[in-house]
């Protein structure tokens, strides 16, 4: 099994305004807990002392749909060659088919992929991302400020593929993976289709990968503390903190809600106090 974390929007899951229900926050924290799968990581160390280069995001996806689409068996054998730990992950923890090696395992990832709505979303997310350079851009501002924020955080390889709008962000093993048929914009159909809420469909856009890739690395990284285990307002509370880096790295104020806010005054009011020990500490800041 691969040591990955699954994750559906970070977003969607957690920018909500200071009335949300705490029980709410309970069923959403579960969500998480359940879905996701023992994290191990073996990246690249984050060298303090030099810039760290551009990130290039790996178009796993476009050799995946060539496969797909076509069923060209050099496609798939390209894909294991040049992508194995993408496709294992793929297949195995994202969309549940086993174990890669199997002897059929082939014809049931093509299979899968044979119906019409995944042919179809595989089609717009071709025509969508067709150019990335943005979330390239975004992604290497991102994660050299957060690097100087943390000088030990490791920076993973960024990668793309096409999921069954099963999850968002794929985190483990040195990686972190973008399924991009959950960012094809709050008006797809087949998200009104399969029942998707406003406020979900408001964060499935182009503007939320970089936000969910940076929450849930944090979160990979900074988890949850046990004493959050028995305490709603805790868990808000980390997660809060994880939204206001998120903010800092990207130098936007994607998550506006009021604890946010709070936590963003308080750490300009105690510049002694490192984002590490932010995201490490159990108590809450006044």
């Amino acid at each position: 099994m691969n040591n990955s974390r699954i994750f559906s929007n970070f977003a969607s899951q957690f920018n909500k305004d200071k009335n949300i229900s705490m029980r709410k926050i309970y069923l959403i924290v579960l969500l998480i807990l359940a879905v996701c799968i023992s994290c191990q990581w073996n990246l690249r160390p984050a060298d303090g002392s030099e810039e760290m280069g551009d990130i290039s995001i790996e178009r796993f996806d476009r050799m995946e749909m060539l496969y797909l689409m076509t069923g060209d068996i050099a496609a798939l054998q390209q894909m294991k060659t040049t992508y194995p730990a993408q496709t294992r992950t793929l297949i195995e923890d994202v969309l549940h088919l086993g174990m890669v090696d199997e002897p059929n395992i082939n014809s049931r990832f093509l299979m899968f992929f044979q119906d019409s709505t995944l042919q179809a979303m595989m089609a717009d997310v071709d025509r969508e991302y067709g150019e990335i350079d943005d979330l390239n851009r975004q992604l290497t501002h991102s994660f050299r400020q957060l690097t100087r924020l943390l000088p030990d955080l490791p920076v993973p390889v960024v990668y793309t593929q096409v999921g069954s709008l099963d999850q968002s962000v794929i985190v483990g093993d040195g990686m972190l993976g973008i399924s991009l048929d959950k960012y094809l914009g709050e008006d797809y159909p087949v998200y009104l289709r399969y029942g998707y809420t406003a406020e979900q469909r408001r964060m499935m856009t182009r503007r939320y990968i970089v936000p969910d890739c940076l929450g849930f690395y944090l979160l990979c990284h900074y988890p949850l503390p046990e004493s959050a285990e028995d305490s709603v307002p805790l868990r808000h509370e980390h997660m809060s903190r994880i939204q206001y880096v998120v903010n800092t790295v990207m130098g936007k104020k994607i998550f506006t809600h009021g604890r946010v806010t709070e936590i963003e005054t308080y750490m300009h009011a105690h510049p002694d106090v490192s984002v590490d020990e932010l995201l490490s500490s159990d108590a809450l800041p006044q």
